[in-house]
């Protein structure tokens, strides 16, 4: 099924909640869109997803302008069932990274991300709060894409530091050998130095959950060595409809998962978890999303590469 989906995230630059990821997919064959909104608090995760005829602009109770597609985007977030509104302005602070990606026979898809700056309002139960420069990547990406196909380990990986984000998109099969690696450093002063090589050394619990690892990332101007602590919980894209629910319209659904062990990258519709994690570089640290998700076969068992 072709689709033509974005995707934001936001959360402070200096604390790992709360974390908030939007979305909308259009699928024209089908005359259809969905969207969703994600909520990460310290004891819960609130999901709100919602669907309808294709149309502009507008999805359920969440709306967007793209005021220059590459630079300014404006979101707003109506009353629903979370009880987390916003108003926000997206502005770039990087350039973006773009590919064609392309997995087995049934993924083949255009995708780009770029690191960006939020202000605005964000309300949660009814306060106010107003937010001044928290990190936040956007996604764009069209075609044909499905989570099946023997893969192993997935990650998208976003680390916001204050002078560049670490970017890109890595998939191995069930072996061990990768399928797919694409994606770039996009540093604030416009430089864009796209990555070559990535090895990993990760620590998942026996639910599948990414507790924290370390990743090397290799470009031409060198190689740089990543902690991660994704000790938090949530960002579980069930919660979004990625559990196989896009394309379906469904009206306005919403749940609400607490983040005390229930539910978790094992027993959720899908293990692709959105984890914002904190990241420390040789002493600089930085916030922003670890996405991952292991297949549950179990013929599967995750091995390292970095050693």
């Amino acid at each position: 099924m072709f689709f033509d989906r974005f995707m934001f995230n936001l959360h402070p630059a200096d604390a790992t909640t709360p974390s908030i990821i939007l979305g909308v997919g259009s699928y024209p064959d089908r005359n259809s869109m969905d969207g969703f909104v994600i909520a990460c608090l310290p004891h819960e995760q609130r999901n709100v997803r919602f669907g309808g005829e294709l149309g502009p602009d507008s999805c359920g109770p969440l709306s967007w302008q793209a005021l220059d597609p590459a630079e300014t985007w404006h979101f707003t977030l109506g009353a629903n069932p979370t009880d987390v509104e916003f108003d926000l302005t997206w502005r770039a602070r990087t350039p973006a990274w773009s590919g064609d990606i392309k997995v087995g026979e049934s993924t083949n898809f255009e995708h780009l991300f770029q690191s960006g700056l939020y202000d605005g309002v964000v309300s949660i139960d009814g306060i106010a709060n107003n937010i001044q420069g928290w990190y936040g990547q956007r996604d764009r990406s069209r075609g044909v894409r499905t989570m099946s196909g023997g893969q192993g380990l997935h990650i998208w990986y976003q680390a916001q530091f204050p002078d560049r984000s670490i970017g890109f998109l890595l998939v191995e099969d069930r072996a061990g050998e990768r399928l797919l690696l694409e994606g770039a450093v996009m540093h604030t002063d416009g430089r864009l130095d796209p990555i070559v090589d990535v090895r990993h050394d990760l620590r998942f619990d026996d639910t599948l959950d990414l507790r924290s690892g370390t990743v090397e990332v290799t470009t031409k101007a060198g190689i740089s060595r990543i902690e991660a602590d994704a000790s938090g919980r949530g960002a579980l894209m069930a919660g979004g409809g990625y559990g196989g629910q896009h394309g379906t319209v469904r009206g306005l659904e919403s749940d609400v998962y607490p983040l005390d062990g229930t539910i978790t990258p094992l027993t959720a519709d899908t293990s692709l978890t959105d984890r914002l994690c904190e990241f420390n570089q040789d002493g600089t640290r930085g916030r922003g999303i670890f996405e991952f998700a292991l297949t549950r076969s179990t013929s599967y068992t995750y091995r390292p590469t970095l050693r």
